[in-house]
């Protein structure tokens, strides 16, 4: 099978990438920076079309004469609500216009979205995608744009939304994982927000699973079964790191009240736009971490595709504490 895959150099895509490859897929890959792509596979290395979601050309050339899509590029961070919208929704578009016209024998278009463009759920509920659609972020709305531009391409589509998404080469939840090395993990909040989360190689397997038959045309939230609390993932992140590191430090809770939280985030989003840069931690942010509840349930995508979520909380944590240990992360 012939596959295009955008953002394979990122934390989803580049697991992806491995994956396609290990079963012998012939892969090619959308980089800006080829050497990136070298690094990152050293030992089996993907075919890559350098360019961006902005070069019509290079969208072109990776898709011609592939059977499937994976597009899991898009921005996390922006300055503007409309630079989201800029990637996340117009380059989208351009994906999916250059498969249309680079790929007539397309079998899939497998759009890597978000539990974000869903919208968050309530205390002691599950998402599911019957559910309507309520964004609270810029890019959580612009990740709902994506999906509606996907939904009218005309193409065979999937659309996968995985909730917050941890394990190897990750960078987001980083910087927990470092605090809780010296025992320290922040909590925003009174720590009751309830969490569904995945471990990136169970999320590699629901977007394979979802170029099968069943999953046409279709909204899937894929998740592990299990809820915790913010509280909850922060004491099990202080043990996988303690038992990584062979440590014994105390944990120590530093919660963050909402008026806290906000205030925080807004002198780090301005700083940011000061600077010219951008940052996760933005005003726009505080809407989602403050949300009472982040929950999904992926009964659809189990029953279309026999796929379940097979690492749990514990099991992944260690994981990723002892990949960051061992690559000099944490």
């Amino acid at each position: 099978m012939k596959v295009f895959v955008t953002g394979g150099t990122g934390f989803v895509g580049s697991h992806l990438v491995a994956a396609l490859l290990e079963r012998g897929d012939e892969v090619v890959c959308l980089v800006r920076n080829p050497a990136k792509l070298n690094q990152r596979f050293r030992d089996s290395e993907p075919q890559s079309v350098a360019g961006d979601l902005d070069d019509d050309a290079a969208l072109r050339a990776g898709c011609t004469g592939v059977d499937v899509v994976f597009h899991s590029a898009g921005v996390t961070a922006a300055h503007t609500r409309a630079e989201f919208f800029a990637v996340n929704a117009d380059g989208t578009r351009r994906v999916a216009e250059a498969a249309a016209e680079a790929a007539p024998n397309l079998t899939r278009f497998v759009y890597v979205s978000s539990q974000a463009a869903g919208g968050p759920s309530r205390c002691g509920t599950l998402k599911t995608e019957t559910d309507e659609a309520d964004p609270i972020s810029d890019y959580g709305a612009s990740k709902l744009a994506g999906e509606s531009v996907v939904r009218k391409s005309g193409l065979p589509w999937t659309v996968i939304r995985p909730p917050g998404v941890y394990g190897p080469f990750d960078s987001g939840f980083l910087t927990v994982f470092r605090l809780a090395r010296f025992g320290i993990v922040p909590v925003i909040g009174d720590g009751k927000q309830e969490l569904s989360l995945v471990f990136v190689s169970d999320l590699v397997h629901a977007l394979l699973q979802a170029t099968l038959p069943a999953t046409a045309s279709r909204t899937y939230f894929a998740c592990n079964r299990e809820v915790t609390t913010a509280s909850g993932f922060a004491r099990a992140v202080h043990r996988a790191v303690q038992r990584s590191l062979g440590t014994t430090r105390k944990l120590i809770v530093l919660p963050l009240p909402g008026w806290v939280t906000r205030a925080t985030l807004r002198l780090t989003g301005t700083s940011a736009r000061l600077l010219g840069r951008t940052t996760l931690l933005s005003t726009d942010k505080a809407k989602e971490l403050l949300a009472e509840a982040w929950t999904c349930d992926p009964t659809a995508l189990e029953r279309d595709t026999g796929w379940s979520a097979t690492v749990d909380l514990e099991d992944g944590l260690r994981q990723t504490a002892d990949w960051y240990r061992e690559n000099g992360w944490l």
